[in-house]
């Protein structure tokens, strides 16, 4: 049975990713900041033996050792940072708070690669190992034409360079890595105008994530499997 690693899974995208893994016969270690509150991933459990609820806090990387060692000598076939915060609204130039933009940068940025490299040895132990990171199109510097939301942008932005560097370091570990956009979703943080929901993305993403491979280690796609500039 493989076995999926996924943070931020209490609702929207990341408890989709698990309901679609479990469906699919998946091993799931599924965390989220309180457990004891996650009503739709506790239902899920109770559907699925194969689901293990963790509680992790991304805003507090000193945590993570003691987090992995939990995991023991279990190998981890796939792991998906998929934890993020927007940062709160708003972001205009004359707003931007500096504590805020620095806790934005810890769980967006810092703490998805700290969090990988606590699980490497993990990773090492699959057969066919993966890395996949929910980043943004947002972060893309290339694609920016409205401005603003300086503390999202920025965090995915560095984010995005940080997985473009791991995809090099990892290669000699034959872990590829990818960077994914999930479209504009409704979810709780896209909003209810998204363009599409979250089972039609997820389904995209895990389609994106089966064909990952070294060859294209290092992409940045959409959902439908679309390159996204840098």
């Amino acid at each position: 049975m493989q076995h999926l690693l996924i943070t931020g899974c209490n609702r929207g995208l990341g408890l989709e990713f698990c309901r679609q893994f479990l469906e699919a016969g998946w091993k799931v270690t599924a965390t989220c900041r309180e457990p004891e509150h996650a009503k739709s991933l506790s239902e899920l459990k109770s559907k699925y033996s194969a689901l293990s609820i963790k509680q992790l806090f991304l805003d507090e990387p000193s945590s993570f050792d003691s987090f992995t060692s939990e995991l023991g000598t279990q190998p981890v076939d796939l792991l998906i940072n998929n934890a993020g915060t927007y940062g709160g609204t708003p972001q205009a130039l004359d707003n931007c708070d500096p504590e805020q933009w620095q806790h934005t940068f810890l769980v967006n940025s810092i703490s998805p690669i700290l969090l990988t490299r606590a699980v490497l040895e993990n990773l090492r132990l699959s057969k066919d190992p993966k890395v996949a990171f929910l980043t943004s199109k947002m972060g893309s510097i290339g694609d920016n034409s409205s401005g603003r939301s300086y503390l999202y942008r920025s965090s995915k932005a560095a984010l995005n360079a940080a997985i473009k560097s791991l995809s090099i370091d990892l290669r000699e570990d034959n872990i590829p890595v990818i960077a994914l956009h999930p479209g504009w979703v409704r979810t709780d943080m896209g909003g209810p105008n998204g363009l599409i929901d979250a089972t039609e993305s997820i389904t995209g993403l895990r389609q994106r994530i089966q064909q990952l491979s070294l060859s294209n280690s290092g992409c940045f796609v959409d959902y439908a499997g679309n390159a996204i500039p840098w």
